[in-house]
């Protein structure tokens, strides 16, 4: 069985980072995929299901998951809430030959390739701040308050794109995804991987 593939996806928020990965997996069925659920000690929220959005723990779970250094990455966020990345979750599925998603900021992108060098990290840009802003309004989920502090943590954020290994710009929906989709090939035919995946074909073919 092929080893899956480890990608980290980070963008500011009204980027379009959520709605490329959810296009992603509905579009292609050549290879599995999934988003990796997050472990956190806030409330769920209207619609939220507990395994499918996130792993909702509390606050004495979490840190006994710490002492047992059992996440990838993990981070204390907005509130005094923890937000993290189980690693054995994440290993049980790339063993299983199925390409993984970590939805994460540059900082817990910082703290995953410190672990997994081989992780492979994709930013997504917006194609420009005014558009970026009028996402934002036009979701309809935030006050104003909230949107100038999304757009001033955004200029924060996009700055560490240049820690990545591919970076999308999100002008053109359906052209950010074919990019998406892209990457994904791409890396499925790296010498490494093919090595991996056609070991024995290889060996046959070498063979005196």
């Amino acid at each position: 069985m092929s080893q899956g593939n480890l990608y980290i996806l980070s963008a500011p928020s009204g980027a379009g980072k959520s709605s490329l990965i959810s296009a992603l997996l509905a579009s292609d069925s050549s290879t599995q995929k999934m988003v990796s659920v997050s472990h956190t000690t806030r409330a769920p929220r209207l619609g939220e299901v507990e395994g499918v959005h996130y792993y909702f723990v509390s606050k004495e779970e979490f840190e006994s998951l710490i002492e047992q250094d059992l996440f990838l990455e993990y981070a204390k966020v907005f509130g005094g809430n923890y937000y993290g990345t189980s690693l054995p979750a994440i290993e049980e599925n790339l063993a299983k030959g199925i390409d993984v998603f970590l939805d994460i900021d540059w900082q817990g992108a910082q703290q995953i390739r410190k672990k997994v060098p081989s992780v492979k990290s994709i930013f997504i840009l917006p194609p420009s701040l005014p558009e970026l802003e009028h996402r934002l309004i036009g979701r309809g989920q935030d006050s104003e308050e909230v949107i100038a502090e999304r757009m001033s943590k955004a200029i924060s954020e996009i700055s560490h794109y240049d820690e990545y290994d591919y970076v999308i710009v999100n002008d053109d929906f359906e052209k950010a995804l074919k990019d998406l989709q892209s990457i994904l090939q791409s890396e499925r035919l790296t010498k490494d991987y093919q090595q991996k995946q056609n070991a024995m074909l290889i060996q046959q073919l070498l063979a005196k």
